[in-house]
């Protein structure tokens, strides 16, 4: 793979192939695996096999931002899958979104791609009461989703993000095609408007080998001359 002799996007041959290849047990060959999927090097696409993974360019996640930035040096483009489902606030929704349970909300499932690949997961809750009528159950851009929010939507106040590390749970490794070894940057995300509402509630997973946080601090005018 590092030589280019096995090319992105090719399926490597079959576990059994490879330790006859090179002479070792099935056990030693599953965690040489393991380590390239580790590394990134490698994903395993259950009922297919294990394919050469392609480079993956790095997501900048800006604090206070609505929106994931990605470098701009990339050969593929990037793509975003949104499935939008109606459901009631519960458990922890309740206390990010500071609802009754049972309240009525949308959830907005985004995936993001590059190539045949996973990159990113976001799931975004908005009170049912926020949202217009013409919001499409799938769309391929978040973008022209958040634009119909804000015509519905108060003024933005205040933006809370909590961000942590940790090993994804097993449905996150499953669909963004990463080793359960491999940390993601789990970041939360809460909005509320001038009146204290929390108006849109954000649970952001980035997988750790593409994953940077930028974070800036504004500092007022009276803030620099205070101490002169």
């Amino acid at each position: 793979m590092s030589t280019g002799r096995i090319k992105a996007g090719e399926r490597l041959p079959s576990e059994a192939q490879l330790a006859s290849d090179y002479a070792v047990s099935t056990a030693t060959l599953r965690s040489a695996l393991a380590v390239l999927h580790g590394e990134g090097l490698v994903e395993k696409i259950h009922g297919k096999g294990n394919f050469v993974r392609y480079p993956l360019r790095r997501i900048t996640y800006s604090g206070g931002g609505l929106t994931l930035r990605t470098e701009p040096p990339a050969d593929s483009v990037l793509r975003v899958d949104v499935r939008t489902t109606n459901l009631q606030a519960h458990g922890r929704l309740v206390g990010l979104l500071g609802v009754p349970a049972s309240s009525p909300l949308t959830e907005f499932l985004c995936l993001s791609h590059e190539g045949q690949s996973p990159h990113s997961l976001a799931s975004i809750y908005v009170p049912r009461d926020l949202l217009p009528t013409d919001i499409p159950a799938v769309s391929h851009c978040y973008e022209g989703v958040e634009e119909k929010l804000a015509e519905l939507r108060p003024p933005l106040a205040e933006v809370q993000e909590r961000v942590s590390a940790r090993p994804p749970t097993p449905e996150e490794a499953a669909t963004l095609r990463i080793s359960s070894a491999l940390a993601v940057l789990a970041i939360t995300r809460v909005v509320s408007d001038p009146m204290g509402r929390v108006v849109e509630a954000a649970l952001l997973v980035l997988p750790g080998d593409r994953a940077d946080a930028l974070f800036t601090t504004h500092r007022m005018p009276h803030e620099r001359t205070s101490g002169q």
